[in-house]
């Protein structure tokens, strides 16, 4: 989507690559940590290439290797992935406002290069769709940059892990590098309280049930929180029906 020439020429190309770029850092570090971790599970180098180009979901790599170093069954690993990645289906129905206006193979290279923090930096740039052929433009040229500028930052670095593995002792502490990325990733998206709460829950829940067999304990911290969030969601609406 970069090459398409309203898109980059546009001030909001610029902008979102800028803004993108600011928190490239983080990006970085867990994609070079991810490319370093999938050599060292056993994949070899070939088959981690052939992921990273055709795989662009981090935290889902992330949340698959413990249960891949426990020797988890695949469904459990299978399991762990589509837990992880439900929050895309979240961030797909809003979008969806900014989005229909465009063409289906437009809207799924959107989709691809759509991520965690590029959401969250389009959210917070444009709260609202915008309702004419101008401001439609801008919105889709600052995501197109959001988007493409983390997809290349996570490319380079996820083959730069994968292609210098074995040369990186795993005593180098990548996997706290990781840590550090999704915790920058954490406090972005936590601006409510309910979000908060969610993130608190599940991080509980999960050191709980830190000695359940197979990684088990991270399943258990995401049903723990969505169960917790869905019944605080209708108490809420509830109490805002009474308030009315």
């Amino acid at each position: 989507m970069f090459w398409h020439a309203p898109y980059y020429r546009h001030p909001c190309f610029r902008e979102g690559a800028i803004a993108q770029l600011g928190i490239a850092p983080g990006v970085a570090a867990w994609g070079l940590m991810t490319g370093v971790a999938m050599v060292k599970l056993g994949l070899g180098v070939p088959a981690s290439i052939v992921m990273t180009l055709v795989v662009f979901a981090g935290s889902a790599q992330l949340a698959t290797i413990p249960p891949l170093l426990g020797g988890a069954p695949m469904w459990v690993v299978l399991v762990t992935a589509f837990c992880v990645n439900l929050r895309f289906v979240v961030f797909s129905a809003h979008l969806r406002h900014y989005m229909m206006h465009l063409p289906r193979w437009h809207r799924l290279t959107m989709g691809y290069l759509s991520g965690d923090l590029p959401y969250v930096l389009f959210v917070q740039r444009f709260p609202e769709p915008a309702q004419d052929e101008q401001g439609r433009l801008a919105q889709m040229a600052f995501l197109c940059a959001v988007g493409s500028t983390n997809w290349a930052t996570w490319l380079l670095f996820n083959l730069s892990g994968v292609l210098l593995a074995q040369w990186i002792p795993s005593s180098w502490g990548f996997g706290f590098a990781g840590v550090l990325a999704l915790s920058g990733l954490l406090w972005s998206l936590a601006d409510t309280r309910l979000r908060l709460v969610s993130a608190s829950t599940a991080g509980l829940a999960a050191v709980l049930a830190a000695d359940l067999p197979l990684k088990l304990n991270i399943l258990v911290g995401i049903a723990v929180a969505v169960a917790l969030c869905l019944a605080l969601e209708k108490h809420l609406d509830r109490v805002s029906e009474g308030d009315a």
